[in-house]
């Protein structure tokens, strides 16, 4: 119980590497006590089932302590596990063809650029309804990016961190994510 006390006033950073050094599962407790709701509600956000977001869930923790050694403290543990949950959601979708948001999933990558200013307005302009119905229909990683920058609030330069691209290749992927959700939202 002595290393639970003392990993609850860890930094998470520290908490990772003392956990990496040792493999205390006391520790990782610790950890999995800190994420274990934002993780489920990511994860809930993708599967749409109670159930199985709380399978989807476990298995990030499993990879997760399997995979700490590799979190490198480039960015903030959050911003990392936010990329590993989406990461191993998306994965999870693009596996089970007969998931629903699967079907509709939708190839963004021939929409032509349309000024960002534009869509900037119209995008805070749409129904909580309306709008959810239309992220079902974009695809996972255009799902992932919206939420990244709109839900999470994550700035460019985390959501480069998070996805391992280029800030330009970021701003890119949101503008195209963007266009697609209007049109969908428009066509509802």
């Amino acid at each position: 119980m002595k290393s639970t006390n003392i990993s609850t006033s860890l930094s998470d950073e520290d908490l990772v590497r003392a956990i990496v050094k040792t493999n205390d599962t006391l520790w990782f407790e610790v950890l999995y006590d800190r994420y274990a709701t934002l993780v489920y509600n990511k994860c809930l956000s993708f599967s749409k089932d109670e159930d199985e977001a709380k399978d989807l869930t476990q298995d990030v923790f499993l990879k997760l302590f399997v995979k700490l050694s590799s979190f490198k403290g480039t960015s903030k543990f959050s911003t990392w596990l936010y990329a590993f949950t989406y990461n191993h959601c998306v994965n999870y979708v693009t596996r089970n063809t007969a998931k629903k948001i699967e079907k509709q999933s939708v190839d963004h990558y021939d929409i032509e650029s349309i000024t960002d200013d534009h869509y900037d307005e119209d995008f805070s302009q749409m129904k909580v309804d309306k709008l959810k119905d239309a992220l079902n229909l974009i695809s996972p990683d255009e799902k992932m990016i919206l939420l990244l920058k709109y839900q999470d609030f994550l700035t460019i330069k985390e959501i480069e961190s998070v996805l391992g691209i280029g800030e330009s290749a970021v701003k890119m992927r949101i503008k195209r994510a963007k266009e697609k959700l209007l049109t969908e939202y428009n066509n509802l």
